[in-house]
């Protein structure tokens, strides 16, 4: 009896710690199901919580609208007054050129200028003198005119004689003689008309004459002052030209930024409208960012970004916003258009330009340079 009760217990033992192993192996299944379920849940969670909505890329890059230098005046360069990576602030001197020319060419207008303005006084005071000579003119020709009728009043006395004498002569009161000088007094009366009235024609024509001598000075004139006269204006500004050009022998920077790609060197000869340096302003840059066209479907402009550069780590995250959507693929404008048309086409996922804005005061804080590495990730839960 007692045999076979320790062969039974011998028999249980192992059973009994089966079934406690497994029991245990349960409890501790459960419990891994349910750190895994809580886990999956919390992942979950603070996916839709933070990363639901938002589109990433690292194809991101710093871009800014730079500046670029060039000579509006040609001469050889006399000073630079900056070297390549050196901060400018808009209106600084960056370069000055030889002004000797344009200090000539100014002095030259300005003499220009001035027999200008002294022709245009010419030209107002013979205006004044054909009015002078047009206003002898018309008084002689009230002369000519007043010898006329002077002339006609003797040619009246003379036949108003010479018909008082006739009618008399037959009574032997006048004689031949007398008759005959009144005759002589009627022709040499009406000769001496005659020639007053040829005086008025000429008179007359001297004031023709003169009139048009008027009108062709008085055109030169007419509407016009010293500062308005076409001649005076144009030398005015050849003169102003001048001046700019001489203005223009000194070069200052058009942006506040950096200088990059200096190109200039003193005593260097440069020529009208050649490139000498980049300015790059860094306080306005911004970031293109190019996303995959299968990335677009909730991009919209506005939405916040946030952005993190290979320069600083991820220890520095900006803020920005999406301010603008290319009108085209990188690859549409691109020197050697893609042949889609050809037999051994093959899909590409295409990328488009989304450009965004940054936070200048952040900018300010942690400057960047145009071509660095960013990440960029779109909010677009706000739709």
């Amino acid at each position: 009896m007692m045999a076979d009760e320790t062969a039974a217990t011998e028999t249980g033992a192992p059973d009994t710690a089966l079934q406690i192993n497994g029991a245990r192996r349960k409890t501790l299944l459960r419990i891994l199901a349910l750190v895994v379920l809580a886990a999956a849940t919390l992942w979950g969670a603070w996916y839709y919580l933070t990363q639901a909505g938002r589109v990433h890329t690292d194809n991101a890059y710093v871009g800014a609208d730079s500046a670029q230098v060039t000579a509006l005046v040609s001469g050889p360069v006399k000073e630079v007054r900056v070297s390549g990576t050196q901060a400018v602030k808009k209106g600084d001197i960056l370069v000055i050129l030889d002004d000797a020319d344009q200090r000539i060419a100014v002095a030259d207008a300005e003499a220009a200028l001035r027999l200008a303005r002294q022709r245009y006084g010419q030209a107002d005071a013979n205006a004044d003198a054909a009015r002078a000579r047009v206003a002898a003119r018309d008084a002689d020709v009230a002369q000519a005119r007043a010898r006329l009728r002077d002339a006609e009043a003797s040619v009246e006395r003379a036949r108003a004689d010479l018909a008082r004498r006739e009618s008399i002569a037959g009574t032997g009161a006048v004689s031949a003689e007398e008759l005959t000088a009144a005759r002589a007094a009627v022709k040499q009366a009406q000769a001496a008309r005659d020639l007053a009235a040829a005086a008025i024609a000429a008179a007359e024509a001297t004031r023709g004459s003169a009139s048009g001598d008027l009108g062709a000075a008085e055109a030169v004139v007419r509407g016009t002052t010293v500062d308005t006269a076409p001649e005076v204006a144009a030398a005015e500004a050849r003169l102003e030209k001048a001046r700019l050009d001489l203005a223009r022998t000194v070069i200052r920077a058009p942006v506040d930024g950096i200088v990059t790609n200096r190109q200039v060197q003193v005593g260097q000869r440069i020529a009208a409208g050649a490139p000498i340096m980049v300015i790059v302003p860094i306080a306005t840059a911004y970031v293109d960012a190019n996303f995959k066209e299968s990335q677009f479907g909730d991009i919209r402009i506005g939405q916040p970004v946030e952005l993190t550069s290979d320069y600083y780590g991820g220890d520095v995250v900006y803020r920005g916003k999406v301010v603008g959507i290319a009108g085209g693929t990188g690859a549409a404008f691109s020197l050697i258009p893609a042949q889609n048309a050809t037999g051994n086409w093959v899909k590409v996922v295409q990328r488009l330009p989304v450009r965004i804005a940054l936070d200048p005061k952040q900018l300010k804080e942690h400057p960047l340079r145009v071509g660095l590495s960013m990440e960029a990730t779109i909010d677009t839960r706000g739709n």
